[in-house]
């Protein structure tokens, strides 16, 4: 005679091992049946079916056919580097790349400002060209005569006027006492510059004074660029200024957490940024709460075509909410986000996850933010020390 309680264990064993078969068998089906699966079901669930087979054998084709015909060596490391690059460059999207370990340690250096030694230029695309925008002082470029304007040509003679300004800064730094040679156009001439690089001091932000005025320069958004600047705003509002003046000209951007830090310094709580995306649901980015201390502070914007992405974006949320007036030129229109996702062997990939869009649902792309004022500055006048913009901020 079996006792109650030996039944009940044996149900629930029983119960269990028909259960554990049963899932086994689900996931052995799933499993075989993955690719059906996908791209029928997980679009109910929110997901974009990004499964597929690829027929690898035409890249397989051209690589053995150069090995075989070539005169030369073709080294397989090269080349899926190479094929890598070429996959991410076929999507069609300038800011979409495929980065090696060497050149993502740079480029994770960049967006910290870890520069280390170089020769003190700021580039950036304009006019369809990388041009110096401007030159750091007292550093090796300034002191040899480069000017704002001239046009990145040649560095140790090698062609790289085709090339993005990230990978140019790349090729103009090293290590300290090394030397570089530059060649720039100028008003349509070669002019050719031996240069030693020196130890380059890149902050991200930092501040002056002009009477009452607080004048805020900002070069990039680093992970701590919103606290600087607040640590800026908690000094001078105790010095009785009354206006402002954020410096966005020339920054190409950076962490959009960054760009929400400092925006919470004017608004609390709304919203600053809209993310919109094919693959991923619609992302409300909101200030900070309680941060707003410069919320009633006369603000201006500094712009131009080089103020981009992350500076667009403050630049956008503050017109919108009418927190800031934009004093200078157009600015560069870059309205998409990029995600850095680590890969084996230290390789980084960067790709636009989405588009974003001002406050007020604006998109910018392509065709950037107008100012309030149109005050334009030319490259001569940086060269002169001029800077109407500024002056016309001073004076608004």
């Amino acid at each position: 005679m079996v006792k109650r309680e030996d039944k009940e264990k044996r149900v629930k064993l029983s119960s269990a091992i028909i259960g554990g078969f049963i899932t086994l068998a689900l996931g052995v089906f799933v499993g075989l049946n993955w690719n059906t699966f996908s791209s029928t079901f997980l679009p109910y669930l929110g997901f974009k079916n990004t499964s597929s087979t690829v027929d690898w054998s035409s890249l397989n084709e051209v690589y053995n056919t150069l090995v075989s015909k070539y005169d030369g060596n073709v080294d397989l490391n090269s080349a899926i580097e190479g094929a890598k690059k070429g996959i991410a460059e076929s999507v069609g999207d300038i800011y979409t790349s495929y980065m090696t370990s060497s050149e993502a340690n740079e480029f994770t250096k960049s967006l910290h400002g870890e520069v280390g030694s170089g020769i003190g230029v700021v580039l950036a695309l304009r006019d369809n060209y990388v041009r110096i925008v401007r030159t750091l002082p007292d550093n090796p470029a300034s002191k040899a005569g480069i000017l704002a304007g001239d046009i990145i040509y040649k560095i140790n003679d090698q062609e790289v006027w085709q090339q993005e300004a990230t990978d140019i800064a790349t090729k103009l730094r090293g290590e300290k006492g090394t030397s570089v040679k530059l060649t720039i156009i100028r008003d349509g001439e070669e002019k050719t510059f031996n240069l030693t690089r020196e130890d380059i001091n890149n902050v991200s932000a930092y501040i002056e004074y002009q009477g009452d005025t607080a004048i805020v320069h900002i070069t990039r958004f680093d992970t701590d660029t919103g606290q600087i600047v607040k640590n800026f705003a908690n000094e001078f509002k105790d010095k009785g200024i009354n206006k402002v003046i954020i410096d966005l000209r020339d920054n190409g951007g950076g962490y959009v957490s960054a760009a929400k830090d400092l925006l919470s310094l004017w608004i609390d709580s709304e919203a600053v940024l809209i993310q919109k995306s094919a693959r991923l649901a619609d992302e409300t980015i909101y200030a900070n709460h309680g941060q707003a201390i410069l919320s009633d502070m006369k603000t201006i914007v500094l712009t131009n075509g080089a103020t981009a992405s992350a500076s667009e974006i403050v630049a956008g949320a503050l017109k919108d909410y009418g927190k800031a007036t934009i004093i200078g030129e157009k600015t560069y229109g870059k309205g998409v986000v990029q995600q850095l996702i680590d890969l084996s062997g230290g390789a980084i990939l960067k790709v636009t996850i989405n588009h974003w869009y001002t406050p007020k649902g604006n998109s910018i792309n392509k065709t950037g933010i107008e100012p309030d004022k149109v005050v334009e500055r030319s490259y001569a006048d940086i060269n002169s020390g001029k800077d109407p913009q500024l002056q016309a901020a001073l004076e608004y």
